[in-house]
């Protein structure tokens, strides 16, 4: 039986406890009893975005974003599709980058839309420009 792991839920960002042998499973959060994985990519924000980046055991792939941005608007519906493939191995997220102009600043982002994959708090790789959903899912893996 292999080490439990850290998850922590997009709905209230309690951390929670999966026996990795149960990951596929989803699993349902201990404080606010919503589901781990929904299948769709989560917002992130200054308030929970150390939460997730630090404390989940899972990578983590953020979509730094822009509604005014013609190429991360055509890229979000490949992204959201991405979120089905990938979760529960990955949590996908996005941050919108006029609402969060300081975590953009912290991480760099000078294009958009930009992602950047993390694993315990460290950014693995990053790459600008929009992709499709089999490009983006074949880039993430490949990063392990």
């Amino acid at each position: 039986m292999s080490e439990p792991l850290i998850i922590v839920c997009p709905h209230c960002d309690a951390a929670n406890r999966i026996p990795a042998e149960r990951l596929a499973d989803g699993g349902t959060c201990g404080k606010c009893k919503s589901r781990l994985f929904v299948g769709e990519p989560m917002e992130l924000g200054a308030a929970n975005f150390d939460i997730h980046l630090a404390r989940s055991d899972i990578p983590l792939l953020v979509d730094f974003w822009a509604p005014w941005c013609g190429p991360c608007r055509a890229m979000a519906p490949a992204f959201a599709n991405a979120t089905k493939q990938l979760e529960p191995e990955f949590r996908l997220a996005k941050v919108n980058t006029e609402e969060e102009q300081q975590l953009a600043a912290r991480f760099g982002i000078r294009s958009i839309p930009t992602l950047a994959l993390f694993r315990n708090g460290h950014e693995l790789a990053r790459q600008a420009g929009a992709m499709d959903a089999s490009a983006l899912i074949r880039w993430v893996r490949s990063q392990r």
